[in-house]
């Protein structure tokens, strides 16, 4: 069954199921809980050791084409059309038989993915024994699996059942969708106030003259008063 037509069948329960909204439903996440699980990951395993060893068999394969290529071009010169004939097609035959076999191991429902469903068939039946518990113990009337083909757009997390499936499955964590511990709080200290420069004509920054500076400065202009003050007293102490 194709893609489309699992989704339009899907689509079809669903409207099928319209007038029973009330009743409860719940949703899991089956990759999640898969990846939880050891069989899950020793079948995994498996799988890798197998897609090396037949990567490595084709591997060889390949190099026993390329050898018999090297050996046809150097030779070539030397030989009958015959003899030419005859190498061509048995490289043509070696070509043929190394994509026969990439076939045969990792094409559509070839090796690899029959391999696939006997190693993954023993931790999916456990999980679907533990989903038929959760549902009967929470009288759900639909469970869904958020991975399959059912696009679900928006899921309330309220209706996630897969912390109950894992825990059925002895894989309960009493910290999932817990928030994260919190980090020690630190206290940022307020910057120091910069030291007064001891030179009167130092400025700050800011252009804001320093209050020690400016106080100083006053100071030295009552002390030394200007030539234009001096000259004013000498003319108002002049008699007319």
């Amino acid at each position: 069954m194709t893609h489309i037509a699992r989704s339009l069948l899907a689509l079809a329960l669903l409207l099928a199921c319209a007038p029973a909204w009330g009743q409860k439903f719940g949703y899991i996440d089956t990759e999640f809980i898969m990846g939880k699980m050891p069989e899950y990951a020793q079948a995994q395993t498996e799988l890798a050791k197998l897609t090396e060893t037949w990567q490595k068999e084709i591997e060889v394969q390949k190099k026993d084409l390329d050898k018999l290529y090297r050996t046809y071009q150097a030779e070539e010169v030397v030989l009958t059309e015959a003899m030419k004939k005859k190498r061509q097609d048995e490289i043509l035959k070696k070509e043929q038989d190394i994509k026969a076999y990439e076939s045969k191991q990792f094409g559509y429902e070839g090796q690899l993915f029959k391999k696939r469903v006997e190693l993954n068939k023993p931790a999916q039946d456990k999980i679907f024994d533990a989903v038929e518990k959760v549902v009967k113990a929470r009288k759900l009337d639909f469970m869904f699996d958020r991975n399959g083909d059912l696009t679900m757009l928006y899921a309330n997390p309220t209706h996630d059942y897969t912390e109950f499936v894992l825990e059925e499955l002895g894989l309960g964590s009493p910290t999932r969708n817990q928030p994260g511990p919190k980090g020690p709080v630190k206290t940022v200290k307020p910057p120091k106030t910069p030291t007064a420069s001891a030179d009167p004509a130092f400025e700050s920054d800011s252009g804001t003259p320093d209050p020690a500076s400016t106080t100083e400065a006053a100071g030295a202009t009552k002390a030394r008063p200007t030539k234009g003050a001096k000259a004013t007293k000498a003319v108002a102490g002049e008699k007319p």
